[in-house]
């Protein structure tokens, strides 16, 4: 199968196209055929989807990247720069993850869209999205990658307080716009570092080959400002506080940005320049401890947040950190799996909350319950997604959760052992929290949704919720559910059919760890022997071998973890008010989010910045700048009016100056001129 770059190019412009049609011809011209709008999106990405299967393909049959070459577009004395298409397994890869999740979740915005007054601009909003990621994962060029990159930022700042007029959503999008910026920078500096080691370095496949000549720090410092980045983007410790708030803006915003794409561009960011991050000093394992962390963070508040987006908002933080983790641990291929089959189930998941909202007209878990009745269909597929997240064999979660821990057991040192600790007691409290909202959710009886909820808020004091739509307590239409159904399809067998553990006839064993490295340059970029060759991709991940020890524990990990929410949630056997009555600080620690925006905003902006530095830099411009500025004013002054006492015009006065000047000037011949 072949695929001309232009074929590529139109995979990102064909989704712009629909933002320009909807956003500048039918919103001010023609808003009565505002389903148009949607229809033009989904058969935008409908073409894009399928060119991706295209280019997947066309990466296949050259095994390997496939070379377009390079377009000069800007060239300045020191700075040549150039545009062009990186089409490798990465990219083929996340070409089908983006185009095709993006595809699902517009099909199934129709029904949870339908009547929004501004209809016609989410669908543009989500077109540019879909562009500027799909642009992103098909750079060439480092500067080109952070373009998108910025406009991914500004699309997911649009859609975060796409209903702006409620506080809290604006409020969310200036705050992931902010703590965004601060990983940006660090990534800026890092693109900076990169040119001044030389302008080819700036295209990612010359990369490649020359990250060996750079010395281990100057490498080290280079790839953690680009990790600086990816921490942003993906929502690691310690900028993760604005992921969960991000759950303001519409559920299929939420589904597609916040948990399937946009949040991997840190991962895949951090897998794109790998080569950089093997060459750098320690940089390998400060990825690993960061992800470590992250894993098991995040996955300890989802424990107890009562709002479903919040706990799915979690759990995609703590995913993220899972693919962290293996990263630097060299497991390339494991991270890049993972990626791939949580971008399935975290999406039906984050869709089903948006069917149970679209029933109920509330996200709080406290108001919903008895639903498996009414809504049979959204229960089996969230169960379903769940139980993939969770692990649990064979779905597809089971397999790349299982290459994760795999692969950390084959890393014989401390740093190996806690990514496998931190990968075990996430997989646990996974399991926990995911059956606690099934059984929160669906079990039980129904306990009022929206109407119970404003009642609650009411009578704390506090003001009533707007309700999106027009709740029903009822199953989602079909142009909901369908969707979901081809995701809960992925979402089980998506992991074997990708990279079976065995031959089943259709596939090579481990397909899939041999296409991911079939750009052998990632990883060999400084090898030269055949040997060693093979040992570097081994080392990726190309060919892991399963593992039953830790498919068996970590299965077993998990079903604890499913049965003890049984105990809580489930059969009532165990009272959770119990249990946080008798664990009370560590349950607000966990309620409370560590503290972490109390810590940022109350101490960090309010006290030190405007406290400290603000108060400290106001005080320095009005008593060193200004009153330096004041004194310089007063003796100019001075100095002015005595040179004008001097220049009155009378002639004896002149005459006395030129004196004075002569015998100066002669005096000091005398005394300095030898």
């Amino acid at each position: 199968m072949n695929i001309s770059e232009f074929g590529v190019w139109l995979i990102i412009l064909i989704p712009l196209g629909s933002f320009l049609i909807s956003g500048l011809i039918i919103r001010p011209f023609f808003p009565q055929f505002e389903r148009l709008s949607g229809w033009l999106a989904i058969t935008a990405l409908a073409i894009s989807f399928g060119l991706s299967v295209m280019a997947y393909l066309a990466v296949n049959d050259a095994h390997g990247m496939v070379d377009f070459g390079t377009h000069e577009w800007l060239s300045v004395p020191g700075l040549t720069l150039s545009i062009g298409i990186l089409l490798d397994p990465l990219t083929a890869i996340m070409l089908i993850v983006v185009s095709g999740v993006s595809l699902m979740v517009q099909i199934y915005s129709q029904g949870y869209m339908k009547g929004d007054p501004s209809y016609i601009r989410y669908y543009a909003f989500m077109s540019l999205f879909t562009a500027s990621m799909l642009g992103l994962v098909t750079s060439r060029n480092i500067i080109q990658l952070f373009v998108f990159w910025e406009l991914v930022g500004v699309s997911s700042y649009l859609l975060i307080g796409f209903w702006f007029t409620k506080p809290s959503a604006a409020a969310a999008a200036k705050k992931a716009f902010l703590i965004t910026r601060f990983g940006d920078f660090g990534f800026l500096i890092a693109l900076l570092a990169l040119f001044a080691e030389g302008n080819d370095f700036l295209d990612i496949p010359t990369m490649y080959t020359l990250a060996g000549t750079l010395g281990a720090t100057t490498a080290g410092m280079i790839a953690l400002g680009i990790f600086a980045g990816a921490v942003g983007k993906s929502a690691q410790f310690p900028l993760h506080t604005w992921l969960p708030d991000a759950m303001e803006g519409p559920t299929p915003v939420s589904a597609l940005i916040h948990s399937a794409t946009m949040v991997t561009a840190g991962v895949f960011l951090v897998a794109r320049m790998f080569p950089l991050f093997q060459a750098g000093e320690y940089t390998m394992e400060i990825v690993t401890l960061i992800g470590a962390f992250t894993a098991v963070f995040a996955a300890s508040m989802g424990l107890v947040a009562h709002d479903i987006k919040r706990v799915l908002a979690y759990s995609t933080v703590s995913q993220l950190g899972y693919m962290m983790l293996i990263l630097g641990l060299g497991g390339y291929v494991a991270a890049i799996f993972h990626l791939f089959t949580h971008a399935f189930f975290k999406a039906l998941l984050f869709l089903g909350s948006g069917s149970v909202n679209h029933a109920t007209g509330t996200f709080d878990m406290r108001y919903m319950g008895g639903l498996r009745k009414v809504m049979p269909w959204t229960f089996t597929l969230m169960v379903i997604g769940s139980l993939s997240l969770a692990g649990i064999f064979p779905l597809a979660g089971f397999w790349s959760k299982d290459e994760i821990l795999a692969h950390a057991t084959e890393v014989d040192s401390t740093i190996g052992w806690i990514a496998l600790a931190a990968g075990v007691v996430a997989a646990f409290m996974t399991a926990f929290y995911m059956f606690r909202v099934i059984w929160m959710t669906f079990g039980g009886e129904y306990r009022g949704g929206a109407e119970a909820e404003a009642k609650a808020i009411v009578a704390a004091g506090g003001e009533a919720p707007e309700v999106h739509g027009h709740p029903h307590l009822g199953e989602s239409p079909w142009v909901m559910l369908a969707p979901m159904l081809v995701l809960a399809i992925l979402a089980v067998g998506a992991g074997f059919l990708a990279n079976p553990p065995v031959d089943i006839g259709i596939s090579d064993k481990h397909e899939f760890g041999h296409f991911v490295t079939g750009n052998e340059s990632v990883f060999t970029e400084h090898v030269t022997d055949e040997h060693e060759v093979e040992e570097a991709i081994e080392h990726a991940g190309a060919a892991p071998k399963f593992n039953w020890s830790v498919a068996i524990v970590s299965s077993a990990v998990a079903l604890i973890g499913i049965y003890l929410a049984y105990l809580m949630y489930g059969s009532k056997k165990v009272s959770p008010e119990s249990m946080a009555n008798s664990t009370r600080p560590v349950y607000i620690l966990l309620y409370r989010k560590y503290f972490m925006d109390e810590l940022y905003e109350q101490w960090i902006v309010k006290r030190f910045f405007y406290g400290g530095v603000v108060r400290a830099a106001d005080w320095f411009d009005r008593s060193a700048v200004d009153a330096v500025n004041v004194k310089i004013g007063i003796w100019t002054n001075r100095v002015g009016k005595g040179l004008g006492q001097a220049q009155n015009g009378q002639t004896q006065v002149a005459g006395l100056a030129i004196s004075v000047g002569v015998v100066a000037s002669i005096a000091a011949f005398l005394v300095w001129g030898s």
